[in-house]
């Protein structure tokens, strides 16, 4: 059994602390500038361009976000998204493991406001697992559109 010193757990433990708060890296290509203006206003960078999203995923996102009151004008709309889908996309499509996904993974997977987020994992709190498209779409106040439009991406997996 090897034993761990402390110095290097505290060593170990700064640079996990350091890389979480480095600042995003971001290249140095139009809509940089717009891109960080409008996410800044409500969040940090980081945390926006952690999605890695196609277009369509980052149209929808920027959308979002315009809604609930980030403001920007048609064009840096535009600059932002193509800024995003070329420097951030995504590697492939993520599945959602329904029984054990986060509210963030509905909302970026599927595009849901927040509070369907919230729908979904209070309703499977309260009545246990998923088992299909058709009991997801039993949560009330959830888009079901926007949920049949990615059922591709769904996985009702029973295990933890």
């Amino acid at each position: 059994m090897r034993l761990v010193s402390r110095s290097s757990i505290s060593a170990a433990l700064l640079w996990a602390v350091l890389a979480a708060n480095a600042p995003a890296q971001t290249p140095d290509e139009p809509g940089k500038t717009e891109t960080e203006k409008l996410c800044s206003q409500c969040h940090e960078l980081a945390r926006a361009i952690s999605l890695h999203q196609d277009r369509a995923g980052w149209q929808a996102t920027v959308a979002k976000m315009v809604n609930l009151g980030a403001k920007a004008s048609d064009a840096e709309i535009r600059s932002i998204t193509d800024y995003l889908a070329a420097h951030f996309p995504a590697d492939e499509v993520p599945r959602i493991h329904v029984n054990q996904a986060r509210a963030i993974e509905f909302e970026a997977g599927l595009s849901l406001r927040r509070s369907q987020a919230a729908a979904i994992i209070d309703y499977r709190t309260r009545n246990g697992p998923f088992r299909s498209l058709e009991d997801l779409e039993k949560v009330p106040g959830i888009d079901v559109a926007k949920v049949e439009a990615k059922k591709d991406r769904l996985v009702f997996d029973l295990k933890p």
